[in-house]
């Protein structure tokens, strides 16, 4: 089957941010609504995301009936559509909420269950199809492009929202809800339609594969067992400083919350920054310099541990410390290695060519997507403890960071196991053969 151009790889790109448009108003929009608005506990809302993160684990299912079926497309238009359903009810039960809360409750937790139902099925043949469809080579550069298509729907969706949405009201926010997710679905549809050909047609083999079978055979692969845990902590280091980041600069810093918000800003750019430089290094640069996968992933990961520990020695020197500097390069090393890793998945997901790539990138998805859950948690959570333990705020976030710059360098590590000598002149990564 010919390999998928950079038009197609865009077009696909844009189910990518059909993903990021919608989920942006669950996790932001109308998490801010129920906080501030409805005068409501921030734990509701963090349980309600939580449900749709506990949903991941199917993501493994979701890819494996795909593989079964030997179509992805039904399970990716099928997926923005439930996402879709999920968001209005979610935005419904905002609503619902102000005149009875546990009515609303009873609204939000089928709701948030098919947002999570939804983004796991899309995202995980979306990412199977890339890897099955992109030329070796290309997966690391295409996992830039996609994601950083995501970034600017979750931009535009935001920017957009914001406007329509003053002044608020709930009516405004299910109408915004509604056009956000037609748009969503409108731009999946153009994304997928046609990329897959003629149906390629189950195996029968295949076909007589269980799930729980396959699953067992694959994680007896030590690449594939070695990975899933490199993706686990690698995603758990990038998402513990997530929620602390901006509490950091107010308590240590004494940043006020519009200075804490650019800084959180910083971060965002330094992490498209490293997008756009792997994309570039694997397009219009490639004629002149190949740098491998690996390089990326674990250059990114080492970067990554530098800086969180560089915050922690800078927070018992502040104000003088470069806080803005070191948060950009914490971004910048964060973005490189979450894309060269995209691209690792869909590297070792395609490997074989024997129609697993489903349950392959289904593993490798709920690693990331229960490591984001858990990260958010748990940095927090390791903050409050160290705040109650010490009076001194800059060694309470030191330790933590410290501890997270660690769990980056045990990811690299990891990601030095996933890789064979001699595949430096590979713009691939190349994985160990079993031991």
């Amino acid at each position: 089957m010919t390999p998928l151009s950079w038009l197609s790889i865009a077009r696909l790109g844009l189910v990518q941010m059909a993903l990021g448009s919608v989920v942006v108003l669950t996790t932001a929009t109308m998490n801010r609504v129920m906080v501030v608005e409805l005068a409501l506990p921030a734990i509701l809302p963090g349980l309600l995301v939580s449900l749709y993160y506990g949903t991941q684990f199917l993501r493994p299912r979701f890819g494996h009936g795909a593989d079964q079926g030997g179509r992805r497309t039904p399970w990716i238009i099928g997926g923005i559509a439930l996402l879709a359903a999920g968001a209005l009810g979610a935005a419904l039960s905002v609503g619902v909420m102000e005149s009875s809360l546990w009515a609303g409750i009873a609204v939000a937790i089928p709701s948030f269950l098919l947002i999570g139902l939804g983004i796991g099925s899309a995202g995980t043949n979306l990412l199977a199809l890339l890897a099955s469809r992109v030329s070796e080579g290309r997966q690391a550069p295409a996992g830039s492009l996609v994601w950083i298509m995501m970034i600017f729907g979750l931009a535009v969706t935001g920017i957009t929202a914001g406007i329509l949405l003053d002044p608020y009201s709930h009516s405004r926010l299910v109408a915004v809800t509604f056009g956000v997710c037609a748009v969503a679905l409108a731009l999946a549809c153009i994304g997928v339609w046609g990329q897959e050909g003629a149906a390629a047609g189950p195996v029968k083999s295949r076909r007589q594969a269980a799930f729980r079978e396959v699953t067992r055979e694959l994680w007896g692969d030590p690449r594939v067992r070695v990975f899933t845990v490199f993706v686990f902590a690698s995603m758990l280091a990038y998402n513990l400083q997530d929620l602390i980041l901006e509490p950091f600069a107010g308590h240590v810093f004494g940043l006020t919350v519009g200075e804490s918000t650019r800084l959180g800003g910083m971060h965002h750019a330094g992490a498209l920054a490293g997008m756009l430089i792997v994309l570039l290094s694997g397009t219009l640069l490639a004629r002149w310099v190949t740098v491998p996968v690996r390089v990326w992933i674990v250059g990114g990961c080492v970067l990554s541990g530098l800086s969180l520990i560089g915050l922690a020695w800078g927070g018992a020197r502040a104000p003088d410390w470069p806080l803005a500097g070191n948060i950009f390069t914490l971004g910048l090393a964060n973005g490189t290695f979450a894309v060269a890793a995209i691209g690792a998945m869909m590297s070792l997901a395609r490997e074989g060519g024997d129609g697993r790539e489903g349950v392959r990138m289904g593993l490798f998805g709920a690693a990331q997507a229960i490591a984001f859950g858990a990260g958010s948690f748990i940095g927090t959570a390791m903050v409050d403890i160290m705040r109650w333990l010490t009076s001194a705020d800059a060694t309470a976030y030191g330790a933590v960071f410290t501890f997270e710059g660690f769990v980056f360098l045990i990811a690299a590590a990891l990601a030095m196991r996933l890789t064979a000598p001699g595949a430096d002149n590979q713009n691939q990564t190349a994985m160990m053969p079993g031991e």
